[in-house]
């Protein structure tokens, strides 16, 4: 991030690469849950982005994520107002790349004092195609930012500005650290009630296989159950359950 004595140097920060998406799509619907079992199963012990809790119940997304880092405040590296030399605060920068599908994923060090976007930012990003945010800290202007239709994973909410207190905006489009877990640009999120998941692009096509086939017997054993079958034998299937779910499955093609 450039001093303020180097005002004049464009800031420039890179893209994201985005898959096709109906491999997002697929991802979309398996869920949370789903994913991060599966993902447990092809070697990621951990995808779940602990802090950030939906604030819109209901809402399910699935996206490519662009990351924002924010880092303890220096006033030597920053403006120390809000509106002052706008175009070197690097929050508005990340949503200069938004298309869309696209999810904004913030490393805002778990801060509660900070709000990394207000209204008109978050409005600017719905315009754009955004469908939703995940962030380790807080907005502002939520009860109007809740009426765009965006997706939100949050810590909470501040009357306060992004720069207010203790953090400042500091690289965008890098791998970052939210809640816990590594978030790489481009990988993608998966978001639910549960909470939010992030894939490593490199494993989302297998996933996307095995998660699908996954949500399918889970379809069959729910079934299975709401009629009172044995759970031992359903969930997982057994021997017997997975002969009786193949028979299914024939005469239930997708």
């Amino acid at each position: 991030m450039p001093s303020q004595d180097q005002s004049s140097t464009p800031i420039e920060t890179r893209d994201i690469s985005r898959p096709d998406r109906s491999l997002v799509e697929a991802l979309r619907k398996i869920g949370s849950a789903t994913a991060t079992g599966e993902l447990k199963r092809l070697g990621i012990r951990n995808a779940f982005i602990q802090g950030p809790v939906s604030m819109t119940p209901g809402v399910a997304i699935a996206g490519p994520a662009l990351t924002l880092q924010f880092m303890p405040k220096r006033e030597d590296l920053y403006p120390d107002a809000e509106y002052v030399q706008p175009e070197r605060q690097l929050h508005r920068h990340v949503l200069y790349h938004a298309q869309a599908g696209d999810v904004v994923v913030v490393d805002a060090r778990g801060d509660l004092t900070s709000g990394v976007f207000g209204e008109m930012m978050m409005t600017y990003f719905r315009g754009r195609g955004g469908v939703g945010v995940v962030i380790d800290g807080c907005i502002r202007d939520s009860v109007e930012i809740k009426k765009l239709g965006l997706g939100l994973w949050l810590r909470g909410v501040t009357p306060n500005f992004h720069t207010q207190t203790n953090i400042f905006p500091f690289a965008v489009n890098v791998p970052v650290a939210c809640g816990g877990v590594t978030v790489v640009p481009g990988d993608i999120i998966i978001a639910d009630d549960d909470g939010a998941v992030v894939v490593p692009i490199q494993l989302a096509p297998q996933l996307a296989t095995k998660a699908s086939e996954h949500v399918e017997w889970e379809e069959f054993s729910r079934m299975k159950l709401a009629e009172g079958g044995d759970l031992r034998k359903y969930y997982p299937l057994n021997d017997e359950g997975r002969a009786e779910y193949e028979v299914w499955r024939k005469a239930h093609p997708r």
